[in-house]
């Protein structure tokens, strides 16, 4: 959002479509991330650098946990008020941003709706805190878009415990994640109705990190190829029943794109504010940038890019916090969610074109804030569904109706 700091609050809850209590959260957890989470990205992008404190600093904060209920040492909050961090994060680091809704979206918040009374009382308290860190196991070297059909890792029963055996791909949290959500096909003749979901401690024998993923963007937040060779999960950690992970991957679907959309939003408007700074100081013939209309133009179609952004961002949200987790992977929300954040990225690829070309030559420097921010966009066109797969789910959507 521009900064609107010296407008009396109704004025930016008007603007923003926020309550007075959104619009708090939404700038408290923006002045948190601009003083702790900002000063982190230069690093992080430079050297790939995984800051190991700062997540018992998140989680101190209250930033972890936010619907889960406080039994669980979360906050118990609501899936907006969840986005509506994500996007300040995004702001300000956006691979911390990412690696924030891995763990708290894809893994604990997918326990919480999933996981037996035990395992959340075992899991749940550590990953609010941010003493432990969650990820998600799902794609793999030969699966991504097919990622339940084409699944190979395996897992067979023997007495007390799962052995599993195969590989998982681009997993974000994957280095240094301390509890996976891996899913594994208990009964390979029933294709993708035989997937079952486990829990993976880091320090189970026979699960390893492969190698930790070298990215063009996002590049603090941790990507690895993982191994699990003869893993053996204690039984206990079945997530569910066996041979129902389809049904625990397809409730979290909907959600996990729905909050795709806030870091897309969070790095636009991050965009735009530097490309108005850059556009005020940047003097060219005698006079700043931001005189030339040519100048203008871009920055007024980002602004509206932005905005229209933070509309189909927010409706999202909104929908799913309402949606029963029994409806997802169909009907109106898939089509929803699969539509938002397919329309938010796309979008932020435009504002972050204009952004380097407001910027010229300094916009193209490795080293800049914005071309930080534009080697980011490629993979929210890639991840969580590409744009490909996005799009046959709306037009499935709207032809089934």
């Amino acid at each position: 959002m521009a900064d609107l700091s010296g407008e009396r609050p109704s004025v930016l809850q008007a603007f923003s479509g926020l309550s007075l209590d959104e619009l708090e959260i939404l700038n408290n957890a923006d002045r948190f991330a601009q003083a702790e989470l900002y000063p982190l990205a230069q690093r992080m992008d430079d050297e790939e650098w995984w800051p190991a404190d700062i997540f018992p600093k998140i989680g101190a904060t209250g930033y972890f946990g936010v619907t889960a209920p406080e039994a669980y040492g979360g906050c118990g909050l609501d899936v907006f008020a969840s986005g509506l961090i994500l996007q300040a994060f995004s702001r300000w680091n956006h691979a911390l941003g990412l690696a924030w809704v891995a763990h708290e979206n894809l893994c604990m918040n997918n326990l919480l709706r999933n996981a037996s009374e035990a395992q959340k009382n075992r899991y749940l308290p550590g990953l609010n805190k941010g003493t432990l860190i969650g990820a998600l196991g799902l794609t793999e070297p030969g699966a991504g878009s097919d990622a339940l059909g084409s699944m190979r890792t395996t897992a067979r029963r023997e007495g007390g415990h799962y052995v599993l055996n195969g590989r998982k791909i681009y997993i974000t949290n994957g280095p240094v994640a301390d509890v996976l959500l891996v899913y594994a096909k208990t009964d390979k003749d029933k294709g993708a109705q035989g997937i079952s979901a486990f829990i993976v401690e880091k320090d189970f024998a026979g699960f390893r990190v492969a190698q930790k993923l070298v990215k063009m963007g996002f590049r603090g937040s941790q990507t690895a190829e993982l191994v699990f060779d003869e893993c053996r999960v204690p039984a206990e950690n079945l997530v569910g029943e066996e041979n129902r992970g389809v049904k625990i991957v397809m409730s979290g679907l909907d959600l996990e794109r729905a909050m795709i959309s806030p870091i897309c939003l969070g790095i636009a408007e991050r965009a735009l504010a530097l490309a108005l700074d850059y556009a005020r100081q940047r003097k060219q013939f005698g006079k700043p940038i931001a005189d030339f209309q040519m100048v203008q133009s871009m920055l007024a179609e980002m602004y509206v890019w932005v905005e229209s952004m933070r509309l189909f961002t927010y409706q999202t949200l909104r929908a799913a916090n309402v949606v029963d987790e029994n409806e997802g992977g169909r009907g109106e929300i898939h089509k929803l969610t699969a539509a938002g954040v397919m329309y938010v990225a796309e979008t932020m690829n435009k504002v972050l074109n204009h952004a380097v070309q407001v910027h010229g030559g300094s916009g193209y420097i490795w080293e800049s804030e914005i071309n930080r921010l534009y080697r980011a966009i490629k993979l929210l066109e890639i991840g969580a569904g590409t744009t490909e797969v996005r799009k046959m789910i709306i037009a499935g959507e709207l032809l089934r109706g």
